[in-house]
């Protein structure tokens, strides 16, 4: 075991353990909410492209959707208990669950789901899935405010594929190209003083 993966199985571990009351509310919380699953689970691309189905708390109603698959902050689907999920980002701690199972790392580039990730050249998206994905990275932090972004525009996925897609693709090969676990430890904590920060809304 690398020290990578045990400080993501050691942190992971302990995460879920410490977090387990806000975990248990936020759970009952969207349960509450609106019927159906407590759990959001989407097929996303993974370490040397191998799929997998990422945990988050369901955050939408359940509803046939209009076929994107990314979400603006003003998107109907949202439930109140939702938009405070999302917006302090606990709706992403049940991945901590894939970080344990191996299909996630706590720093990493933030797994696309496959029909994003086919746009990347095959070169480009050779070397972002050679590395395990992340619950956090530079990328995340600075578009922690996206769903505001692409809730001004007037075309949501074209304005994710054409502006967004381009600058994460640079952050994520940035990352593979100089990791290091004392790189993820400096991203984490940067992560946790970005969570901490209030938003504009």
């Amino acid at each position: 075991m690398t020290l990578k993966r045990a400080m993501d199985v050691t942190a992971a571990g302990l995460g879920l353990l410490v977090l387990s009351p806000v975990l248990l509310a936020a759970a009952w919380a969207v349960k509450r909410s609106s019927p159906g699953p407590v759990f959001f689970r989407q097929e996303r691309v993974g370490l040397h492209g191998q799929a997998f189905r990422i945990h988050k708390f369901r955050t939408m109603r359940i509803s046939d959707g209009n076929g994107l698959q990314v979400t603006a902050a003003d998107d109907d689907r949202i439930t109140p208990i939702g938009h405070t999920l999302r917006r302090y980002k606990l709706d992403e701690l049940p991945q901590l669950l894939d970080v344990l199972a191996g299909n996630m790392s706590l720093v990493g580039p933030r797994p696309e789901v496959p029909r994003y990730m086919a746009m990347y050249a095959s070169d480009v998206r050779a070397q972002i899935l050679s590395v395990r994905p992340g619950i956090t990275d530079n990328a995340a932090i600075a578009f922690r405010d996206e769903e505001r972004l692409l809730a001004e525009a007037d075309d949501v996925e074209r304005t994710y594929v054409e502006v967004i897609m381009p600058i994460k693709q640079q952050y994520y090969l940035d990352y593979v190209k100089q990791h290091s676990v004392m790189g993820d430890l400096v991203i984490l904590a940067r992560t946790f003083r970005a969570i901490a920060k209030p938003q504009e809304r």
